[in-house]
């Protein structure tokens, strides 16, 4: 696994952070003392962040320093991300990360415990094939 690899694994674990807590990325840049800009560049993963800015990120977040590594796969001779089983390639993003957090903000605004839990059973039937049952 390339360094790049890395650092672009990160990125998006940074950026799935900062979109599922519903921060901009200026209000995550001033939270830690950096431009808007350099968070772009470490969410795309063109630069890579050192261990206190790492760190500084977690705190903010409220996540361990090891949520940004969760489900990266370092065994050698494999190039991809693992998730659950299956092969991320992190370049052709078949399953997108912004519907996937598009539809749990969405899931997030129900307010209604009994219509969260009946749309949480119907997407695990789905997700299983499996028919609903009362």
């Amino acid at each position: 696994m390339k360094k790049q690899d890395v650092d672009t694994y990160v990125g998006k674990r940074l950026r799935l952070r900062r979109t599922m807590m519903g921060l901009s990325q200026e209000a995550i840049a001033k939270a830690v003392g950096i431009t808007f800009q350099q968070v772009q560049k470490y969410e795309k993963g063109a630069n890579a962040m050192n261990a206190n800015r790492l760190y500084e990120f977690a705190q903010f977040m409220h996540v361990p320093v090891a949520y940004f590594f969760e489900g990266l796969e370092s065994s050698s001779g494999a190039s991809g991300f693992a998730e659950e089983g299956e092969k991320f390639d992190h370049k052709s993003n078949t399953v997108s990360d912004r519907e996937s957090l598009e539809i749990m903000k969405a899931f997030k605004r129900i307010k209604e415990q009994v219509i969260r839990k009946r749309l949480a059973d119907l997407v695990r039937a789905v997700a299983e094939n499996k028919a609903l049952v009362d």
